[in-house]
């Protein structure tokens, strides 16, 4: 069974950074698009950051664009999601999610294998 498991996150002051790191437990991970997601308190789960099977392609949300990076380590089944410049209003719990068709989705149904989240919260 594809197990996904999310690290990384905490509590940081407004403007610092933080690395999100996802382990992909099993299945041929180099063939999944990979895609991390937010839900804040009170608020839908939202799209962040995707990255298609090769790196070759990557899309994000307009409200971390220029802020946030998302990268891939096939060799060891890991996506990151870089983040600088924190706000208050990044404060969520962050998912990664894997989609066996290799391409990067913004589409939350899209995706087949979910992580449990962390926590990150940006407050002074």
């Amino acid at each position: 069974q594809v197990q996904l498991v999310e690290s990384g996150g905490g509590l940081v002051q407004p403007g610092g950074s933080l690395r999100l790191s996802c382990v992909v437990s099993s299945g041929p991970f180099s063939r999944y698009g990979m895609g991390w997601f937010r839900q804040a308190p009170g608020k839908e789960r939202e799209f962040v950051a995707a990255i298609n099977w090769n790196s070759g392609s990557t899309y994000y949300a307009d409200s971390v664009k220029g802020r946030f990076v998302i990268s891939r380590t096939n060799a060891k089944n890991t996506v990151y999601l870089q983040m600088n410049s924190l706000k208050p209003e990044d404060t969520a719990v962050y998912y990664c999610a894997a989609d066996q068709r290799g391409s990067p989705t913004v589409v939350a149904g899209r995706y087949d294998y979910w992580g449990q989240g962390t926590q990150v919260t940006v407050s002074s």
